[in-house]
């Protein structure tokens, strides 16, 4: 389990001038057609993520709508990429430009199918592992040298495509498994953003 970070009022800016800045960006497609799917898992957890800590998404920059505040005393900016899941690098790419950060500073929130419905896991970088918008990352920002928090969806059951799979929605019985899911990713980031990430695979894997 993910110790609890180290808490500040919600929504504050303290310190925001004094930490450095991490850019938490969860994938999606945008609308309400796919508002509910398993494919946006990523959007989900950023949700509930900024419900957590009082944030709001006010607007749009570079292609992403954002929201911006502390999370425990950490300096954040939330997006969530409006260029549909698999053109998410150019997002993300824009926002790095925009906001100078580095590969070190991005953690992608993600679903993932070969981890277990519910199941969540930390990794420093690797390959998209065939993740489209994972791979649009990488090929935008030239490394796969940046952090992903791979929130599992399951393997579709015999005979469906897995396009279909991940662009239908959860059933209300998945749905209760996702409930906890999401506060187990809540966790996960707090722990990424006070510890770093080699601490908080330790800690949340």
């Amino acid at each position: 389990m993910c110790l609890s970070p180290i808490s500040v009022k919600k929504g504050t800016n303290l310190m925001a001038d004094e930490l450095e800045w991490k850019l938490i960006v969860g994938l999606g497609n945008p609308g309400p057609k796919y508002e509910q799917n398993r494919h946006n898992v990523g959007f989900h957890c950023l949700d509930a993520l900024a419900q957590a800590h009082g944030l709001t998404f006010t607007g749009l920059k570079a292609k992403a709508r954002i929201a911006r505040g502390v999370i425990p005393g950490h300096p954040v900016i939330l997006a969530k990429p409006i260029t549909f899941v698999n053109g998410s690098g150019w997002a993300v790419r824009g926002l790095m430009a925009r906001h100078g950060y580095e590969p070190r500073d991005i953690l992608v929130v993600h679903d993932d199918l070969d981890l277990p419905l519910g199941k969540i896991r930390l990794r420093p970088g690797g390959s998209a592992a065939g993740h489209k918008g994972v791979q649009s990352i990488i090929d935008a920002l030239g490394t796969e040298e940046f952090a992903r928090l791979r929130v599992g969806i399951g393997r579709p059951p015999a005979g469906v495509e897995v396009i279909d799979y991940v662009l239908s929605d959860f059933s209300e019985e998945e749905l209760a498994t996702m409930a906890t899911t999401y506060d187990k990713a809540i966790a996960a980031i707090e722990a990424f953003l006070e510890l770093g990430i080699e601490e908080a695979m330790n800690q949340c894997n």
